[in-house]
Parts: C-alpha cells; structure tokens; sequence
C-alpha cells in the first residue's frame, strides 16, 4: 500500500442465522459435535486477534459474483476447498456483513451461526484431520465499506461507475466469505457477471469473457493460480479503456485497465509499466506471477493506491512513477513472500519504500543516502519501531514504511551493495508465495552476510529511541 493507513473499525453483531438443521452450542457459543472440536476464532494476530480461523487451510476460492451498480446489489457464491487441520466438528468464516442464504459442506446442508463477522458452519458430519473438504456459501445483499477511524475506506467501494474491491487488512470480508488472515493463502477463480458496456478485472489471466444468454450482462473469468492473500484479492468493475502487451525481456503479460475518463492524462507512465516491470525483475529476481498490470480509477474513488496482486490498483492522484514502482516491488515483497502476522507488515512495506528509494537512485540521480538521511530527520519515523508497532493503530504508520526502509540502508551499507543486492533477490526465491517473520529475515540476513547484525536490528527494527546520527 502507498499510504499509510489505520486500524479498520467493524459494525456491530448481525443477528444468529440458522440453516440445515439444530446445531449443539457451547458454553463459548461455538457449534460442537460428538467427536471433532470447533476450529478457532480467528488466528491470533497479534493486532487482529479475532481475523482468521483455526482449524483447517484453505487451498482453493471460487467465487461467482453477480454485481449490479445501480442497486450497488452483489450476489455471491463463495466454494472453497479446504484442508482440515484438526478433527472438525465446526469452523468459522470471516464474513461483513451481507445476508447468507444457504451453505453445504461435501454436498450436504450446514447449519450456519452468524454473530457478527463470525460465520460459524456445522457440517453434517465431523471432518477429519487431513480431510480435504469443500463448503459452498450463498450471499446477497449490499456490501458495506469499512471505516477507519481517520475515514479511511476498505472493502467493496462504488465507484462513479462501478465498484473496486481492496482489502487490507479486513476489507475482503465485507464481499467474499474466507478465512481471511495473511498467512491462509489459496489460488482463486473469480467470475464476475457486470451489465454490457462495463468491464470487470481480477487478479491473475483472465480465461474467458463470456455475453449472458440475453445479452444484457457480460461474464468475466478470471484464474490466479499462484497463491494469493485474501487482502490483496480485488474485483475492478467500470467502464475502462483496456491495454494488453508482453514486453520483451521477461515476457510477461500486461493487463491495464483505466478510468476511460482518466486515460489520456496518464498514458506515459501506463507506457512505462512494462519498462518499470523489467527494471524490478532484474533488482528484485524472477517475476512470482504469471501476469502484471494495474487498475486506475479517478480521483477520489479510493483513498490510497494498493499492491493487488499482480494488477495493482491506483487512483489518478495517485498514479506516478514513484507510486508504481513501489505496488511494483510489493509482488515480490508483501504478495509472494507475504507477512507471517500483521506485525512483519514492514516486510512488506518497508521493502516497497526501499524500492522507491533505489529507483530515484538510478532514474532520477538521488542517491538512496539521501533518502535516508532525509527519512531519518522526520520525527514522525521515530513514533515506534517498525517491526514492534504500539497497536493496531499503528499498524501502516510512517515509521513502518520509512524506517523499515532505513533497516534495509543500513544493511546495504554494513553489507555492501552486490551482496545486499543478492540479499534481495535470495530472500524473495527463498520464500516465494509463502510468508515469513521479523526473525525469519534477521537470520537470512545474517547467514548470508556471515555478519552478527544484533545492534543493528536493535536500533533500526526495534530500537524505541533516535540514534544521534545517522
């Protein structure tokens, strides 16, 4: 992500829904069964405890949206294949808001438990560990956007003449149900239904687009087939001008689609994406996924750019080089070796910043030093460490970005710029489409570099105080 954003506030608890039978509950409210136990309530992420779910991996979304812009109504299918990773007698999904109207578990009907953005779903029969396992859920309604508390807008947001989903860290509850934590990250076929005229883009290649038996409507199918995170999982639906291309070194394919309105303003640096492109493969190693591209909208339809898996999402005011460059390097760092908990984001982020710093490096003459130095005199980079922040609040603060971004300064020049440089390259192969920790990097660093890094992370990763110099 560009900017910096907050903790996301929830709405209230929605009312219990029950389906497909009577569910036996527990003292802590969860379905039971006679012989599994319920899977857990959320992951335990240290800022977002209640995120997530226990219990079982998911391997596979296919989600079936019907969106319709006038009535801002979507009518969704969510089947997931899933892995059980304990004796199941329920488990949950993470849902905001919108009305479930059926669920089934391997074919069966599931009775369903609705207490906010808990969707606690007992199948007919206990799974079993190491029972791969598919539920299908059935939605309607209109999705809601949440708010952090500086008005800042995640989810599923209408645009002027659609819609575009982003989702960190919460927002992709509030379209699609899922276990919706960073580290449960699965491949994805999203198939969108939009009226004729507008366009609707994912993640991944798109495999088919399709005019519904009246002609009315368009359907739109798009596959990842990588990994993905949940909260880099996006739907772009509007009226755009669509380009696609394979540049020539890395050959991989572009996909842009722009606001039509907003399209002859930016077409040099949409030029440039394929450029920019093969400038990060050869800093950053082999391109994870199998396509690139971007989604611009106009102004004011979102509030901040985002690293959307393999198509990046920008708003006009939004849209330079700088900005491109950093949801760039965020495929590399953030969506294939993907944050462990939401308190590596620095990983992510702080990768993306360092990134623009090496590209006004060899594109614009400014040396990353000065970048640094810049960085290190603002005192907001000096509110909280960057791999410890205070509290969900704080979780895409400055010092996230700018001060991870100095971490990693400062392991160049302790380093050297060829191994550093190795460093970066080796560290997104080592890890590519899983997730990693604070700590899983610190040691990579340190075996390779064959250096004792401990004052280092000391001061720039956890060090609550400002050196006297840079």
């Amino acid at each position: 992500m560009y900017q910096r954003l907050g903790l996301r506030t929830l709405a209230p608890a929605a009312a219990l829904i029950v389906l497909g039978g009577t569910p036996v509950t527990s003292a802590n409210g969860l379905v039971t069964g006679a012989n599994g136990t319920p899977g857990a309530v959320g992951a335990h992420d240290p800022y977002f405890p209640e995120l997530g779910n226990g219990g079982y991996d998911i391997q596979h979304y296919t989600l079936t949206l019907d969106y319709d812009p006038k009535s801002h109504r979507l009518t969704g299918t969510a089947e997931i294949t899933a892995r059980a990773t304990q004796d199941l007698s329920a488990f949950n999904l993470d849902l905001h808001g919108l009305t479930v109207r059926g669920a089934s578990v391997d074919g069966a009907p599931a009775a369903v438990n609705r207490a906010g953005d808990e969707l606690t779903l007992r199948p007919r029969d206990d799974l079993r560990k190491g029972d791969t396992f598919r539920t299908v859920v059935r939605y309607d309604g209109s999705p809601r956007t949440i708010t952090d508390t500086d008005g800042t807008r995640e989810g599923w947001l209408r645009t002027a003449d659609g819609a575009v989903a982003v989702g960190q860290p919460k927002g992709s509850m509030t379209w699609f149900p899922g276990n919706h934590h960073p580290k449960d990250k699965a491949t994805y076929d999203i198939n969108v239904t939009v009226p004729k005229g507008l366009t609707a883009v994912s993640n991944g290649e798109l495999r088919s687009e399709r005019p519904t038996a009246d002609r009315s409507r368009t359907t739109f199918a798009w596959r990842s087939a990588q990994p993905v995170a949940s909260y880099v999982v996006t739907v772009g639906i509007g009226a755009y001008d669509v380009t696609r291309s394979r540049p020539g070194a890395p050959g991989i394919p572009v996909y842009i689609a722009v606001d039509k309105t907003v399209t002859a303003r930016n077409g040099e640096l949409l030029d440039r994406i394929p450029e920019l492109t093969e400038w990060a493969v050869k800093r950053f190693g082999p391109y994870p996924f199998s396509s690139t591209g971007a989604i611009v909208e106009r102004e004011g339809d979102a509030d901040y750019a985002l690293e959307t898996q393999s198509r990046a999402f920008f708003t006009e005011d939004a849209f330079n080089p700088e900005t491109v460059v950093h949801e760039l390097a965020h495929q590399w760092y953030g969506n294939s070796v993907t944050p462990r908990t939401w308190r590596d984001v620095w990983l992510s982020e702080g990768f993306a910043t360092y990134a623009e710093w090496v590209y006004l490096e060899e594109f614009e003459d400014i040396p990353a030093q000065e970048s640094f130095e810049e960085a290190f005199g603002s005192e907001d980079n000096w509110a909280f460490p960057p791999a410890d922040q205070p509290d969900a609040e704080q979780l895409l603060g400055d010092p996230v970005y700018e001060r991870g971004a100095m971490a990693l300064h400062k392991v160049r020049k302790a380093v050297g710029d060829d191994k550093f440089f190795a460093i970066l390259q080796g560290w997104a192969q080592t890890h590519r489409h899983g997730n990693a920790s604070t700590r899983d990097f610190t040691t990579y660093v340190e075996q390779k570099s064959g250096k004792d890094l401990t004052a280092l992370w000391d001061v720039w990763l956890y060090g609550e105080d400002k050196p006297a110099k840079p």
